[in-house]
Order: C-alpha cells, then structure tokens, then sequence
C-alpha cells in the first residue's frame, strides 16, 4: 500500500525520478533518501533531492556517463549526476554503504558496501533515515523516522554518543532541526550533545560557521539559542559572550524580520560582547575579531560590523548631524538596519518615535540627498596649495561634512571653506 505523500512535479523531481528509473533499468536498486523524504512526509517540497542505491560509484558513473556525473566522493561512494537543463540541477548519488571508525570526528576511515537496511543505520537522525520509493509511493523506513515526525522528535540513530562520536557537527545539525521544525530534542540525544559540547572544537570553524549561518536565518532562531545556551554550546562557539546578558538577544530575536544572516549575528554579538573599553570603537573591533574566529567572508565581516556600529549610532537618530545620518541611510545594509531597530522596538527596548523617524526620513530623501556628488575633491586641493598628509584629508572631511549638513551648497561655497581653513 502506497504510504508516501505526493510531491509536486518539478524539473528536479522529474530528474531525481529519471535517475531512480535509469539505475533500475541497469539492474540496480535505487531510493530516495535522507532529508527530501523527511520534507515530502512533512508536507514541504524537497530543495533537492538525494538517491541512495546498490550501485557502486563506477557503475554510476557508467550509467550516466562522465560527461554528466562528478565523482566528488567516489571513495565514500558519493557520485553528483547533472541534469541535462540548469533547472534540473543535479542529485547526490550514493552507495548503500556502512562506515568504519571516524578517526577525525568528521569522515569514515574507511566504508563497506552493504544493504539499505545497514546504509540507513549509519545516518544520524531517525527522520533523516528514511527512504523513499518514488515510483510506488512508498516510504521505507527501518529506523522508526516517521514515528519522530508524528511525535516531533529528533532522535539519534542508535547510540547517540556513537553518533556524535563519528561526527561532532551532529550536535550543531540535532539543535538546528530541533528548532526549524519546533521538534523536541529526544532526552538522551540531548544529554550526549551536552556531554561531548566541548568536542565541538575539534570540528573546522567553516562547518561550524555554516550551521551557524542556517540556524541564524531561520525565523527559528530564538529556539536554536535557547538550545545552544542549554546544550552548553553556545559558550564554546564565543567564549567571549556574556551569558548573563542572554535574555536580551531572546527578547529581540523573536521580533526580528529580516532572513539574512548578518543582522541576527549582529544582534546576538552586539548585545552580549563586553569589551573593556565601553567605546564603540573597543566593541566593533571586537565583534570584528569574532568574525574572523569564524572565518566569515570579507563581506559577511564589513556588514556585522556595519550593522552594530549604526545600530549603536542610531540609540537617539533625531540627534545625529546629518554628515552621520546620511551615510546610514544611504547604506547598502540599511534595510536589515531597521529591521533590527524594528526588532528593538517591537521587544520595547527601543522608542518607536526613533523608528518612525528613520523610515520617514528615509522614503523622502532622494539618493542625491544622501549621497550628493562631492563639491571638491582633491585636485582642488592640490590646486589651492594644500600637501597631502593628515591637514590635506581633515579638509575634505570638513568640507565633506558641512555639504552633507547642509551648510554650502556649490563649489564656491566650499572653496571658500577651504580659505577660510587656510
């Protein structure tokens, strides 16, 4: 009898069930697996999909032919089989595999061919070990995953020290979708994530960082930092955070609009980072020196930084001079700005006056207002006599500033600036 939800036809479920077919067809067993079962059970379409099948890496290969296939990780028997259009993308192929020991708490040593009985066994999560027929409709389930979907439970496969064990990013990924799902996290899955917490430094800051990136843009994000606070990884991932402080992220985090990952980072570094100069200066540098501990890309680092400077500025908006509110306002990240101000008002952390201001502000200035062409620049300088040096930049500063405030309005106006200065 069918037990399978259906799934709505697209380009990539066609070619994930056109590559289900053709490995059949050569004799093969294949299924989908892993996390589109889960979301096709769940009511969700798959992002992508994933066939797990008793065909070895060069029996993949040699269905699809090179042309098509990646062998990204043929000796852990994983194959990537590209769809003939761009929007088929491409599936993950793998062999029905067991694994040996994990000496580097992250890949098998070693892996051993096997059934789909044994291949489910290895994974971590029940409600990710499930396979999916799509031609009948059925869902094979050996490790009871539809069972923890109807009670909204993530539960390790087997021992879950073993599984931790194996890979120390599984307590990171348990939290994750223990959050975005708004499941319970099974006793004693929970209690083997607290106890091994500190092994979570031996995985790469990058993997770290990633799961940190999905968490952070999930509207769940308030429930995953309850639960890194409680699971003791929070405190191991930024030693330098004040955990005394936490409610104040808890309070901002359920208010907080924006899908990006770089506000909700912002919010939870800004609040809670407690640099020994109480300076604005002493606490960007060091949400920067947090950034890099992460390895966050240049612009990931240039906009969290950004953020928490301009949302420390913007405490009273109707105060600053307008050489300061301007370049604000004319930010590329100023949405996510306000969607954090937002988020400040709506926790009553913030006066809702300041908001109104800034967004009023905002939808009447031209981007000529803001950012009006420079009346000098320094040419002119060099041209009036003026070296280059500290006096040389100070006097475009000043020029710069007294445009943006409004007090000249054309190049003669700055000129004489300029001699005056002189």
């Amino acid at each position: 009898m069918p037990n399978g939800p259906p799934i709505p036809d697209s380009a990539p479920r066609r070619f994930a069930l056109d590559v289900v077919r053709r490995l059949r067809a050569a004799g093969f067993e294949a299924v989908w697996a892993g996390g589109c079962v889960r979301d096709a059970l769940m009511g969700f379409i798959p992002k992508d999909y994933d066939v797990a099948t008793s065909a070895r890496p060069d029996d993949v290969i040699e269905v699809f032919g090179t042309r098509k296939t990646i062998p990204v990780g043929a000796c852990f028997g994983v194959i990537i089989v590209l769809g003939q259009e761009a929007s088929q993308g491409q599936v993950e192929v793998a062999t029905f595999r067991s694994d040996g020991s994990y000496s580097d708490g992250r890949r098998p040593d070693h892996v051993e061919f096997c059934s789909a009985e044994q291949d489910a066994l290895r994974r971590d999560f029940t409600i990710n070990g499930m396979f999916y027929d799509p031609e009948t409709n059925e869902t094979i389930d050996y490790v009871g995953g539809q069972q923890d979907l109807a009670g909204g439970v993530v539960r390790a496969i087997g021992n879950p020290h073993d599984r931790i064990a194996e890979d120390k990013l599984r307590m990171l990924r348990a939290i994750r979708f223990a959050a975005r799902f708004d499941f319970e996290l099974e006793t004693a899955t929970a209690a083997a994530v607290g106890s091994h917490a500190a092994d979570l430094r031996q995985v790469s800051i990058e993997r770290v960082a990633e799961e940190l990136r999905l968490m952070l843009r999930h509207p769940s994000r308030s429930q995953a930092l309850r639960m890194l606070i409680d699971s003791g990884l929070l405190a191991i991932m930024f030693p330098a955070l004040s955990q005394s402080q936490i409610e104040t992220t808890a309070r901002l985090f359920p208010e907080l609009k924006s899908g990006a990952f770089e506000p909700s980072l912002t919010l939870l570094l800004h609040e809670h980072l407690k640099p020994q100069e109480e300076t604005a200066r002493a606490r960007t540098s060091e949400i920067a020196t947090q950034c890099r501990n992460l390895k966050l890309s240049n612009a990931e680092l240039d906009a969290v930084c950004w953020l928490s400077d301009s949302f420390e500025r913007c405490r009273s908006p109707k105060q600053l001079p307008l050489h300061e509110l301007k370049p604000i306002l004319a930010g590329s990240h100023v949405a996510e700005l306000l969607s954090m101000i937002s988020a400040a008002v709506h926790a009553e952390l913030r006066l809702e006056g300041d908001l109104h201001f800034l967004e009023t502000y905002l939808s009447q200035a031209t981007p000529e207002l803001l950012t009006p062409a420079p009346l000098l620049t320094g040419d002119d300088l060099k041209a009036l006599g003026v070296e280059s040096g500290p006096e040389f930049s100070r006097i475009l500063r000043h020029v710069r500033n007294a445009q943006l405030d409004e007090l000249i309005h054309t190049r003669d106006d700055a000129l004489s600036r300029v001699r005056d200065i002189l």
